[in-house]
């Protein structure tokens, strides 16, 4: 029998979020740098408000950073804005009484400041009717993550500390402490309980383990953590645990881990812990390189005072969406989450009691982000192919409480349209097309084939303007852009995802390839004006394409971000190297020809395409050293046109405005003289 709640908005429509006002503005790069985003909100305990985080680029200091909103549920106000002192304030969570909310903020007044004015993250209490925050903790170091008991009216948080390993060599590490060691220290954690109204605190837990992430039960006694022996991704890639810290034992149990025996892959992720109503069930995801991400659900059995484990089951051909998406309870009998399929996401539910998923509560958007206010109401962040996302309440009447960029209304956004092609062996296969304003049927276009990293993720039907991966600011230029949901990719089936395994450099270039010949045939795409780009997964598929030797299209420019070029060096530099583990189905030794085959390196040979190539300068995921090889064989040995940009102290993903800004510039530059 199917929850209650499980009828929750079944049949809502979208609010409108584009209109029918006349499209005179052009986009430019420039224009990325307007648009605000939405990083977090939480509802008031009446339901009748939502606090939000908002992010917004300021041209001054070079970086996005985020101030407090609050808007009603109603949508009958406007949003009203309670911090902008651009301290970066994150994570809210109501007060017990509405009358407050509680964020982490990094507040700094003068170099010579302590804290909490020093600018480490503090945990920072703003009253509703404004005014400025006040600080609740003055932690030397600050605070790594926090999290709120309101019926507990108590505060939770974590600091970061070191701990030394002690072994035959540790004296001579700390007599010669000045140079770098492998390992020898490690980042560890403490957790600490404050009662608000006393303002008292206590250390919970002493440090003997990282806490990468952790939840607190509304009474406060209960505390769910995702830990592991330090902060290195190395050691969080399948052995890391969910533990769970209880007030009346005084002391930490580890949840049960049976589920790890039929798991996809044997190096997860775990994140996302979300505990129900009444405590005694925590559910978190298990997130996989090259197979599907999993819900599990560890319930209280008070039989034999242990955790137990279960498996939330899926709709055929859906995916639970991973990588900070989130999981909310529906009262005490079903969790809900973000499921993906076929270039959407919507939200979905499994019954913990029935075991048994219902399907989707509603898939008709794009949603990043949600949360449960009662049977028949709930929020969400969505987009859509129409728009960028905004705050839409869901229910009964369905409304957006925000419009966080009104300057679009005005832009001549491109046309958003998911697709389907097959590939040559007979598989369909599905991506993303975005075509200029005004595009009129026949005429062929320029393409840029925009390759999404992961590879264990997709991209969506929605308005997306991104500097890393091409879109938006191509369309805006006359191009066409693809962008491949390849094998490997979520939202097609599980065999679509583990296809990829062992397969590398392969089928999905196959994918690629027969997405760009799909579009020549149909009259979309001009033969003789094919580029392509993708940053991360995307820059290596990048460096697989323009390494081809004999390929069915001429690739007339490419632009290469942070893409692997070695996939030995891949496993030996990176900061994660159960992802080759994985995908190349062992280690460098053990199968050394499926390394070599997954490698570009070897068909440096073959390129003639003008290559433009970014990295950051410390990027740890994909290391500058794969990008300044491929710089290398291009201008010193083969002669082809070539450019490096290396972003000066940048890590994977670029943070900084100018650089964002800079790449955006290049790329356009770049295809205008070898593609337009």
């Amino acid at each position: 029998m199917k929850c209650r709640a499980f009828t929750l908005v079944l049949v809502v429509l979208l609010s409108t979020i584009g209109r029918a006002e006349d499209k005179t503005r052009p986009i430019v790069p420039d224009d990325y740098f307007t648009l605000a985003s939405v990083t977090g909100f939480a509802a008031s305990p009446d339901g009748k408000w939502i606090a939000y985080t908002e992010a917004r680029w300021e041209t001054a200091d070079d970086s996005r950073k985020t101030n407090l909103w609050v808007v009603a549920i109603d949508g009958k106000s406007n949003p009203r804005r309670l911090t902008s002192d651009r301290a970066n304030d994150r994570s809210p969570k109501w007060a017990a009484d509405g009358k407050s909310i509680f964020v982490v903020g990094n507040r700094k007044r003068d170099k010579d400041a302590k804290p909490p004015f020093d600018g480490s993250s503090q945990i920072w209490q703003i009253e509703v009717t404004g005014g400025f925050p006040t600080a609740v903790t003055n932690v030397e170091g600050g605070i790594s993550a926090f999290d709120y008991a309101p019926k507990a009216d108590a505060l939770f948080y974590t600091t970061d500390a070191n701990a030394t390993d002690d072994d035959g060599f540790t004296k001579l590490r700390d007599k010669f402490n000045k140079v770098e060691y492998g390992h020898g220290k490690r980042r560890i954690s403490n957790l600490y309980k404050l009662h608000v109204p006393t303002w008292r605190s206590e250390q919970l837990t002493l440090g003997n383990r990282y806490v990468r992430e952790f939840k607190v039960t509304q009474d406060g006694q209960r505390i769910g953590m995702i830990t592991a022996a330090d902060d290195t991704v190395i050691v969080s890639e399948g052995r890391s645990r969910v533990e769970i810290w209880t007030a009346l034992l005084g002391k930490i149990n580890l949840t049960d881990e049976s589920w790890k025996a039929s798991a996809g892959s044997p190096w997860p992720w775990l994140e996302n812990l979300a505990w129900n109503q009444s405590g005694d069930q925590l559910a978190f995801q298990t997130i996989f390189d090259a197979h599907p991400a999993e819900v599990i659900v560890q319930s209280w059995d008070s039989s034999d005072s242990t955790w137990k484990a279960a498996r939330a089951r899926r709709p055929d051909g859906v995916h639970i969406r991973g990588y900070g998406s989130p999981v909310k309870w529906i009262d005490a009998r079903a969790v809900a989450y973000l499921g993906e399929k076929a270039g959407h996401v919507g939200v979905f539910a499994y019954g913990v009691r029935t075991r048994d998923t219902t399907g989707a509560l509603w898939d008709d958007a794009v949603v990043a982000d949600f949360d449960v206010l009662s049977n028949s109401q709930a929020i969400s962040l969505e987009a859509s192919p129409l728009g960028f996302a905004d705050l839409v309440i869901r229910g009964p009447e369905t409304h957006r409480i925000t419009d966080l960029n009104p300057q679009v209304k005005m832009w001549q956004l491109p046309t958003v349209k998911h697709i389907f092609w097959k590939a040559p062996d007979g598989t369909e296969i599905g991506g993303v097309l975005e075509l200029p304003f005004g595009h009129k049927a026949g005429e062929k276009l320029p393409l840029v084939v925009a390759i999404h990293g992961g590879p264990t993720t997709a991209v969506h039907a929605e308005q997306s303007f991104d500097p890393h991966n091409g879109r938006m600011y191509f369309s805006a230029k006359g191009y066409a852009v693809l962008c491949p949901n390849y094998r490997g990719s979520t939202g097609y089936g599980d065999k679509y995802v583990t296809d990829l395994i062992g397969n590398e450099n392969d089928i999905e270039v196959k994918d690629i390839l027969a997405g760009i010949q799909h579009l020549i045939l149909d009259g979309t795409v001009d033969p003789n004006r094919i580029a392509v780009m993708g940053w991360s997964n995307g820059g290596y598929l990048t460096n697989c394409l323009i390494t081809l030797k004999d390929p069915p299209v001429k690739i007339k420019a490419a632009s290469s971000g942070a893409g692997i070029l070695d996939t030995v060096a891949e496993w030996g530099f990176n900061d994660e190297p159960a992802y080759p583990r994985v995908f190349k189905k062992g280690l460098p030794w053990e199968t050394p020809e499926i390394y070599k085959k997954t490698s570009p390196t070897y068909g440096l040979g073959n390129v003639t395409t003008p290559t433009l190539i970014h990295v950051g300068g410390n990027d740890e995921r994909c290391p500058p050293g794969h990008s300044r090889m491929l710089y290398r064989a291009l201008k010193e040995y083969k002669n082809v046109p070539t450019e490096l940009v290396v972003y000066t102290g940048e890590p994977h993903g670029l943070t900084k405005l100018s650089n964002r800004k800079a790449k955006m510039e290049w790329d356009l530059a770049w295809f205008e003289k070898y593609v337009k």
